[in-house]
């Protein structure tokens, strides 16, 4: 038992669970931003648009109530209001992606150029001296 709380305690402070867990809360939190930029701001001007006072109510009867029965009807503006919460998401997560990528690119290329500014390195001029101490004894 001892080594199974072991086993658990090193793989739950681990950098990657960490790292993990952060995501999922900033990721939650990223969420609701979305969702308010989806229902405070986007979809007011959609229903401007679209006419209706209210998006998330829009459907369609497919069958009226009768003698106290519930009718039945297709509630396709909640369906609309997620699909377009979904693209907005996804959109938003390229954006990000792509900007994440130019930005690593970007540190990369710095680098590399810092490497180059700096000539070779101790190993690389060692590795340089044996091999012209090898040509010497031939």
């Amino acid at each position: 038992m001892k080594k199974f709380i072991a086993e658990f305690k090193e793989f739950a402070i681990k950098g990657n669970v960490l790292d993990m867990a952060v995501g999922v809360i900033i990721g939650g939190a990223f969420g609701k931003i979305v969702t308010s930029l989806v229902n405070d701001i986007i979809m007011p001007v959609i229903t401007l648009l679209v006419g209706a006072t209210d998006f998330k109510n829009l459907s369609l009867v497919l069958k009226e109530p009768v003698n106290g029965s519930e009718g039945i009807s297709l509630m396709y503006g909640q369906f609309l209001q997620n699909v377009i919460d979904f693209f907005i998401i996804a959109f938003v997560i390229f954006m990000m992606l792509k900007l994440m990528l130019k930005l690593s690119s970007l540190r990369q290329k710095q680098e590399e150029e810092k490497m180059e500014e700096k000539g070779p390195t101790t190993e690389e001029l060692l590795v340089e001296i044996r091999d012209l101490l090898k040509e010497n004894k031939n």
